[in-house]
């Protein structure tokens, strides 16, 4: 007899944070290289504008 699968929920911090991508345009050579990060849902936006959440936490 198989046993039957059963869905787990998402416990800890794990869920608090998303991988962004950003495509980033070199002012040198005029390519496109990808900027990639693990951030916290709450600065998602930040990253997306330019702006680096690590450097606020580190300063505040």
């Amino acid at each position: 007899m198989a046993k039957k699968t059963v869905a787990t929920l998402k416990t800890g911090q794990g869920k608090d944070f998303t991988r962004v991508i950003k495509m980033v345009k070199s002012d040198k050579t005029g390519a496109y290289t990808f900027r990639e990060e693990v951030v916290h849902n709450d600065h998602i936006n930040d990253f997306l504008k330019g702006k680096d959440p690590a450097a606020e936490t580190k300063e505040g």
